[in-house]
């Protein structure tokens, strides 16, 4: 029962969490768009007026009239629309997530013996130490020196989170490390929402309500983080959706495959920003798609250098009886999975074959599975389930 109601609190709070990225995202992704279309005013009287810039369009069928101001109007309506609320339903509901699987589940999802023996409280505190330490680092960083331009700190910036997915999964199991480099870009951007981009929001809408000049600095850490942010959107949208796909977490250098796809959504989304504003260099997207098919050729399976060996089908169902239909059966008996995960089971021969090349894929190449070697899969067994694979 206690699994099956973690089971229910992961779909609800799964479902928040990807309804809120969206609204979150979409809200960014659209005022980056926002800015970076403005045109000067047309009516003299609006430039007067303070208006910075506007941008005509349509949408669902009627016309919509979008004005930025320099600094703030001289009257502020009665009514201001905020978009902070997405922001923080994210990365709560993320979290709670977070807490719920890898860090409650540290010993399935979190920890790997095979990486680093570490116990579940150390495992956790560590998790938790970096998903902190990664915005106090990353703040420091924002309000030094280096951040005055853009070119120095984002060559720091590539270095510093190259190390973090270095470490994360010298430490962890790959899909938990994986998701922790999520949770510590993910932390960044919601502590930008929450300690500079709100703030300074409404010291502007103080002053402004004060009928003060607001004074434009907060604003422009405001618009540096909110910047940052979008850049950093589609690493942790992969990260979101990497569990799937153990050819990436799974591999020997999982951690350089998390460097270059994390990069690569990064430079996406710079192509995407700086074609928003008109022409763009082609460079960053050409850079993105070449770091991608080089990460997909380089983890290619490749064929295997020797002969089939002579493991029996018999061999095969005694290794899957002992250490994968804990889990994979109409029946499952441990006590993480009330279900077979994905549905996936091997209750019979026709079963097994049927999930050959999954199996193969699985336990040989990337061996992620068993999850976190739950059942403690021996190489002999790899081996025997390999020799069958090749044989076939």
């Amino acid at each position: 029962m206690e699994a099956y109601i973690a089971d229910w609190l992961n779909l609800l709070v799964r479902w928040l969490h990807v309804i809120a990225g969206i609204a979150w995202i979409g809200s960014s992704f659209y005022f980056i768009w926002l800015d970076d279309h403005l045109e000067s005013p047309r009516d003299p009287d609006d430039e007067d007026r303070g208006v910075g810039g506007e941008v005509w369009s349509v949408h669902g069928g009627g016309f919509y009239r979008a004005q930025k101001y320099r600094v703030a109007p001289q009257r502020l309506p009665d009514r201001l629309h905020w978009f902070k609320w997405e922001a923080y339903t994210t990365w709560l509901s993320g979290m709670f997530l977070t807490a719920l699987l890898y860090w409650y589940g540290a010993s399935v999802y979190l920890i790997d013996p095979s990486v680093a023996d570490l116990g579940a409280p150390a495992a956790v505190g560590i998790a938790i130490a970096f998903v902190a330490g990664g915005w106090f680092v990353y703040d420091l960083l924002c309000k030094s020196p280096l951040a005055r331009d853009t070119r120095v700190f984002a060559a720091v910036l590539l270095v510093l989170t190259g190390l973090l997915a270095w470490g994360l999964c010298q430490l962890f199991s790959g899909r938990g490390a994986y998701l922790h480099f999520g949770a510590v870009l993910g932390t960044i951007m919601a502590a930008n929402v929450f300690f500079v981009i709100i703030p300074g929001q409404k010291k502007t809408v103080a002053a402004a309500r004060r009928g003060e000049a607001p004074d434009p600095e907060p604003g422009l850490r405001a618009k540096q983080r909110s910047v940052h942010n979008t850049y950093f959107t589609l690493p942790v949208l992969f990260v979101m959706t990497s569990n799937h796909y153990a050819m990436t977490y799974g591999h020997e250098y999982n951690w350089l495959i998390l460097i270059g796809i994390s990069l690569a959504g990064a430079l996406i989304r710079s192509w995407f920003v700086d074609r928003h504003g008109g022409e763009a260099s082609p460079l960053p997207a050409i850079l993105a798609v070449v770091i991608l098919a080089t990460v997909a050729v380089a983890i290619a399976p490749r064929t295997a250098d020797r002969e089939a060996g002579t493991a029996s089908f018999e061999q095969v169902r005694n290794v899957v009886n002992a250490r994968c239909t804990s889990c994979h059966s109409a029946a499952p008996v441990h006590p993480a999975f009330p279900v077979a995960p994905l549905g996936i089971v091997f209750d019979t021969d026709e079963q097994i074959v049927a999930d050959a090349d999954r199996i193969y894929q699985q336990t040989v190449v990337t061996r992620v599975m068993p999850i976190g070697n739950l059942t403690a899969m021996t190489d002999e067994e790899r081996r025997i389930l390999e020799d069958w694979y090749l044989g076939r």
